[in-house]
């Protein structure tokens, strides 16, 4: 079960108006100029990684998989469809169109990144191939799935290395937009490396260990906070991890001790302490103190209060003595970049001869100019990390070494000879709309996060101004880009031109 199933289940909405407007006016635009079927390929990707930082962890196929198959336009969707209307009050739908969308199932391939692999800007994280209307149809919904997965799951990565191994407990479900927000942040933070989450349902939904620990109304409750330690380690033997900032942060670190005496005498163990304000590196370095002079050097200390990964870093960097971290606002938010900015662009259009034609974007800005062809990205690597990716074009001769160039400059590039070790990225998923692609279990797309980060130079996880990955065109695609951008410009023969190049099906 996923978030489109609980969406489902609560609302009875029908999936496929998961969409922005345009994507049904355009739809109905080629419904009326007979081109619906026409074959399109169309690949989603980003233009920088988020946080300043140096890669981005692919993540939510699994929610985009789940949608795709279960697309389609029910009556109920219909029905709202036919109250759709124009400035002139006037339906902006046919009933024929209406009835040709009942009717409609995805058909398309779907190639895509697997989830919990690193990827860098401009690289094809989907690849959707089929009818124009189809694959026009579904962009919303894709990038809704892998953008904001995506983007929570690189925040939890680089939270996580700030860490520096210690546990980081995800505890921002009351932050987050939103339930569907809450869920989908809970499964790509625990992707991004998270070992827990305080989300029950994302627990129950996803097999997400769940931790936490009161909060500071239990200890207000009481008369004094003995008595709400107490009273909690009552309940809580196994599991007894007390607040101890409701007054004074020190105050209740002494008292959790006496608590822990009293755990200890009936075979139990004080699990930790958390500091939820104040100076957490002092706090927390007087309470270890504390706690190991009273002979609880087993005790963890927890810390929460509005945490990220600069201020971990800095925590690290002032000696704080905390072993578990809470992290929510700021995790689930995607503090700092809301949004990855992932774009889903045409790339290629099939004519009626059967033939290719390449098609480009431009603009003035390099890196939103988009890259033509029906795309794949190619790893380069050694036994002991990632060297370079190139993104090149499946229907062009495969040349024996690749050259890649860097899309924002052009004097920058890369040699890869045929014995470097590679593969391709994007599998198949859909094959005519049908699934062709087992998706891996929740632990395992966090094994290969983990491994994949494992192969980064430690330069390009940097927190602050990392090293650029070597990611970029091959060659030939370079050159055929070059050549189309010229031709829509008119700079070759004098005339505008809509960049178009032939290239006979293969």
């Amino acid at each position: 079960m996923h978030w489109s199933t609980l969406i489902s289940n609560q609302t009875e909405a029908p999936l496929a108006l998961f969409t922005d407007l345009y994507e049904l006016t355009m739809a109905y635009a080629h419904w009326k100029a007979g081109s619906s079927d026409q074959e399109a390929s169309f690949h989603l990707s980003f233009r920088e990684p988020p946080f300043r930082g140096g890669f981005t962890l692919c993540c939510g196929l699994e929610a985009a998989i789940e949608f795709l198959q279960r697309f389609r336009f029910e009556e109920s969707a219909l029905e709202y469809l036919r109250t759709v209307a124009g400035p002139d009050k006037r339906p902006w739908f046919e009933r024929g169109f209406l009835e040709y969308l009942l009717g409609l199932r995805f058909t398309c391939d779907v190639d895509a990144i697997p989830e919990g692999t690193v990827v860098f800007p401009h690289e094809p994280l989907v690849r959707v191939q089929g009818p124009i209307l189809q694959a026009q149809l579904v962009e919303t919904a894709l990038l809704n799935c892998v953008n904001f997965q995506s983007l929570i799951a690189t925040k939890a990565a680089r939270i996580c290395q700030a860490a520096q191994g210690d546990p980081v407990i995800e505890f921002g479900l009351r932050r987050a937009q939103g339930p569907d927000g809450g869920i989908t942040a809970s499964r790509a933070a625990y992707i991004g490396g998270c070992a827990s989450s305080s989300n029950v349902l994302a627990g129950k939904l996803f097999g997400i260990p769940v931790a936490g620990t009161h909060a500071h109304s239990w200890v207000m409750a009481f008369d004094t906070e003995q008595q709400a330690f107490a009273a909690y380690a009552k309940a809580m033997p196994g599991n007894c991890i007390l607040l101890v900032d409701t007054y004074d942060s020190l105050t209740g670190v002494r008292h959790a001790v006496e608590i822990g005496r009293q755990l200890r005498a009936a075979g139990q163990t004080l699990a930790g302490v958390r500091l939820d304000s104040g100076d957490l590196a002092f706090l927390s370095i007087e309470a270890r103190k504390i706690l190991d002079e009273a002979g609880f050097r087993e005790t963890a200390i927890v810390a929460s209060s509005e945490l990220d990964e600069h201020t971990i870093q800095s925590l690290k960097q002032q000696g704080a003595r905390i072993s578990v971290w809470g992290v929510g606002t700021r995790l689930v938010t995607g503090y700092e970049n809301p949004a990855l900015g992932g774009v889903y662009k045409l790339s290629a259009i099939r004519n009626g001869q059967g033939a290719w034609e390449y098609r480009i974007k431009l603009s003035p800005t390099a890196a939103k100019s988009t890259n033509p062809g029906i795309l794949q990205v190619r790893r380069f690597y050694s036994s002991r990390q990632f060297l370079g990716d190139a993104i090149y074009d499946i229907h062009r001769p495969m040349p024996r070494a690749f050259t890649i160039v860097d899309p924002n400059d052009l004097t920058r590039r890369k040699r890869f000879g045929p014995e470097t070790c590679s593969e391709d990225l994007l599998r198949p998923i859909f094959r005519g709309g049908r699934l062709e692609y087992q998706p891996p279990s929740l632990k395992a797309i966090r094994e290969r996060a983990r491994a994949q980060l494992a192969m980064l130079h430690p330069g390009i996880k940097r927190l602050l101004n990392p090293h650029e990955y070597p990611a970029g065109l091959e060659l030939g695609l370079h050159r055929l880009k070059t050549e189309l951008i010229l031709r829509a410009r008119g700079e070759q023969n004098g005339a505008q031109h809509n960049g178009a190049v032939n290239r006979q099906s293969e």
